[in-house]
């Protein structure tokens, strides 16, 4: 099952690699572990993908992007993995990682206001930014283990259900 869900995602390298403005980057883009639906690099980079949502900092998909290519992980699943970050989980994601800060550092929890503007990254972030990054880091780590292990998990057990399918079709013909 999940490797039918992310070959729905899946590029073909030959097209992607004749895209105008991928030209500079072409040659970096046919190693395999990019593009192919395999366990060991899909699971990775989805996780990383996880990681890099909770970040406080604008083009996750950017750097998602370019940590793959660091890190030879699947690009497609590591831009799945950002997507938990939108406009309608910013807020709650954002609050809670407040909260833990918050709390591992001892500090009193101040009302906290999200707005997307130059006003509040200049004022509002200033008071906000050492617990709101140290909770971000630490849920992003525990949501990409969480992750890892979940879409490992289901992984594996969607291949043994595949294998046990096969092999009561082979011993019924």
């Amino acid at each position: 099952m999940p490797r039918r869900f992310f070959r729905k995602f899946a590029f073909k390298r030959h097209k992607i690699s004749q895209q105008w403005y991928l030209s500079p980057f072409r040659h970096l883009l046919h190693h395999p572990a990019y593009w192919g639906i395999r366990r060991k690099t899909v699971v990775p980079g989805f996780s990383l993908g996880l990681f890099i949502a909770f970040l406080p900092f604008p083009a996750h998909t950017l750097s998602a992007v370019l940590l793959a290519l660091l890190l030879r992980v699947n690009i497609p699943a590591t831009i799945i993995g950002t997507l938990l970050m939108n406009p309608l989980t910013i807020y709650p994601m954002f609050r809670l990682a407040y909260r833990v800060g918050s709390f591992l550092l001892g500090l009193e929890p101040q009302p906290f206001e999200l707005e997307l503007s130059v006003e509040w990254l200049t004022h509002g972030f200033l008071n906000v930014w050492r617990p709101l990054l140290l909770g971000c880091i630490l849920c992003g780590a525990l949501a990409s283990l969480i992750g890892y292990v979940g879409l490992d998990l289901l992984w594996r057990a969607s291949l043994a259900d595949y294998v046990a399918a096969r092999r009561r079709r082979k011993d019924k013909g």
